[in-house]
């Protein structure tokens, strides 16, 4: 059994690593019922947990053992039955599983196809200590698929290969960082009226960067767990958007009155803080809004959203913060 699973590769199909014997239970039953079900046909030892289907046999909730166990007999399932249940995509690889695994720290995950039809149940067990310690190995890459590569790439490549795959990457880190000069130069006459805005510049970037960064990890692992639908993308941009807000009034406040403080300016520090605040909500918008997009393009949001998102950041910043500062200066 142990040379068995210290066989299990990283890249491997989860599908193909899956216990199919698992245990379901109908959303209609009660309590009672739920319990004479099993009793009648049984489970198997390692048993987790009940996982509760729909009319449509498509997985509904996740009912705990302990949970089904200490709940009144007569109490419906769909009453005591977990419904936002984290389910593995039936096309995710062993190190995608692992993920699942170290992010939400449950013993078992149930694995879903498209139609939210069950195909399987994937167990910690499955995962030796050496394969957990490649998975931990495996977050490095998330720094640098952000920069546009993975690690695995280039860690025993030779330079000429190394080049080609990072070099375009920085080609797209340039060319932002050349269009944002060249939008600051057109701000020229507002620099000089008010030189305070080049002394926050980095910072306001760096805030916008941050805040775009967040937004887009906390969207590529979202994506990985459920499928996306337009009504949810709306609805997560609803809630990114009301975080952005008050993330923007709070940094906005801050370093508006670190701005009024030091060189008693008032409209700079208004014009400062509210870059500030539009920043970070276009900031947010696009953490969310390009890995979104690249998915629903077949893309890997992983590696290109990177770029895209910190270029599409620094460039909406920089507007936003120079065209305040020109009508409130």
């Amino acid at each position: 059994m142990a040379a068995m699973l210290r066989s299990v590769h990283l890249y491997d199909p989860i599908s193909a690593h899956t216990r199919t014997d698992f245990a379901t239970l109908r959303q209609g039953m009660t309590v009672q019922e739920a319990l004479a079900a099993i009793r009648q046909h049984g489970v198997g030892e390692r048993i987790v947990y009940f996982y509760v289907l729909d009319d449509d046999d498509r997985l509904a909730g996740v009912v705990p053992t302990r949970r089904l166990l200490i709940a009144k007999l007569e109490s419906p399932l769909s009453e005591i039955m977990i419904r936002q249940v984290v389910a593995i995509p039936d096309s995710a690889t062993v190190v995608e599983a692992c993920e699942f695994f170290l992010l939400h720290k449950f013993l078992a995950f149930p694995v879903v196809d498209e139609q939210r039809h069950m195909t399987g149940v994937v167990e910690i067990g499955l995962f030796t200590d050496e394969v957990f310690d490649l998975a931990e190995r495996e977050q490095s890459d998330a720094i640098f698929e952000a920069l546009g590569f993975r690690l695995a790439q280039v860690r025993d490549a030779s330079p000429l290969t190394a080049f080609r795959y990072r070099f375009p990457w920085l080609l797209a880190t340039i060319t932002s960082g050349s269009l944002c000069a060249m939008l600051a130069s057109v701000y020229e006459v507002t620099l000089a009226q008010s030189l305070v805005l080049a002394f926050f510049l980095t910072l306001v970037l760096g805030l916008g960067e941050s805040v775009s960064i967040q937004s887009m990890t906390v969207t590529i692992q979202a994506l990985r767990v459920a499928q996306p639908t337009l009504r949810g993308y709306f609805r997560q941009l609803w809630r990114e958007t009301a975080t952005a807000l008050l993330l923007g009034l709070g940094s906005g406040l801050a370093v508006g009155l670190v701005v009024w403080i030091w060189r008693g300016e008032g409209l700079a520090a208004m014009a400062i803080g509210s870059g500030i605040l539009l920043s970070l909500m276009t900031a947010c918008a696009f953490g969310l809004s390009v890995p979104s997009l690249l998915h629903a393009l077949k893309l890997d949001p992983k590696i290109a959203a990177g770029p895209i998102t910190l270029a599409l950041t620094d460039i909406f910043t920089l507007l936003f913060y120079f065209s305040l500062a020109a009508i409130i200066l």
